[in-house]
Parts: C-alpha cells; structure tokens; sequence
C-alpha cells in the first residue's frame, strides 16, 4: 500500500469577516447581487477591471456569487471575495468588492473596486490594508495589478504597502482589448 501524496494546496474555507475602520469585509451573499449588478453595470467600474463584462448580461453576477461562494471545481483557481459592507455604520451594504486568488508557492493577488458613489473616500485603501493586516491565505507575497489609465488604484496600492514591479499588460473583457498595466509587489512578514 503506498501514501497518498501530500496535498500542499491551500485549504479552501470560506472567508472570513474582517474588521475595517468604516465597514467589515464579509463574505458575499446572494442578496448582494442587486448592488453588486447595479454598480458594475456602470462602465467607469467594468473599464477598470479584467473581468467585468459591459454591458453587463443578465444573470451574471448571480454567476460569479454562485462561483465564488460554492465549492471550487477541482484544479480550478480558487478566489475569495469579501463585501465591504458598511451597514453598521449607516452606509450600504455593499460599497464595493476586494479580493485575494491563490497563486502558486504561497502568493496571492489582490483584487478590488469601489462603486462610483464612495470613490475619493479611502474605502478601497482602507479594505486592501484591512485585507492585507488579516493575511487570511498567510501567503508569504502578494501581488497586484492596474490598468495604467488608474493611477488612482495605484496610489491604493503604495499607500498599502504594495512597491512597484514593472508594466505589463492585461486584457479587459469590458474595453475588448489589452491593456497596459502597473504590477505591484508586497512581501509579508
């Protein structure tokens, strides 16, 4: 009889609540998909990200809650995404997503937006330091990338912590085209 290989694949649990100053990060849930469709119908949002269609088809951010809130398929690229939810403190319960996918070797890349309404009010900088404080996937580096047209999210980036790796170029379903980009790098720990 011979022993099963050792899996060295990250556990896939579901995310954690993370405390923010303003809001928490939760995990989403399937009645946020109202806010969540209303707010990446808007092309400023699917313009600055990689996989947000525009416009958007009906159906598919119920599709990506269902995707990222069930078990991943197997050898599929696992993705936690947390809400930031600021219900507590008087304002919506979605005010944007921020993200962490498992890489290989104990990396993850960070993901975010903030819906038009809140942008200019440090929400996306306080969620990716909040994320980042947490580590919940302990990965030793975190990377991230943005579109070179938003040098907004690359000042969240350096205000997190994140230094800068080099320029690239990342194809957006929403422009239909590549587009050139910012790569950054944060070592923990």
């Amino acid at each position: 009889m011979t022993a099963a290989p050792l899996d060295t694949r990250p556990q896939q649990t579901a995310p954690q609540v993370i405390p923010a100053e303003r809001f928490v990060l939760r995990p989403l849930r399937r009645s946020d998909a109202g806010l969540i469709s209303m707010y990446t119908a808007d092309r400023r949002v699917a313009e600055g990200t990689r996989a947000i269609p525009h416009p958007l088809p009906p159906g598919a951010t119920e599709a990506f809650i269902a995707r990222v809130t069930g078990t991943p398929a197997a050898g599929a690229v696992h993705e936690d995404v947390w809400a930031l939810d600021g219900s507590a403190h008087g304002l919506a319960e979605v005010l944007g997503l921020v993200s962490l996918t498992h890489m290989e070797r104990d990396q993850s890349e960070v993901g975010f937006w903030v819906a038009p309404a809140f942008w200019n009010t440090g929400f996306a900088s306080e969620a990716v330091a909040a994320l980042v404080a947490a580590n919940p996937h302990r990965s030793r580096t975190l990377f991230a990338e943005v579109f070179q047209d938003a040098p907004v999210s690359a000042r969240v980036l350096s205000n997190c912590g994140f230094a800068y790796l080099g320029d690239a170029e990342s194809w957006s379903v929403a422009r239909g085209a590549r587009v050139p980009t910012w790569t950054y790098l944060r070592k923990m720990g």
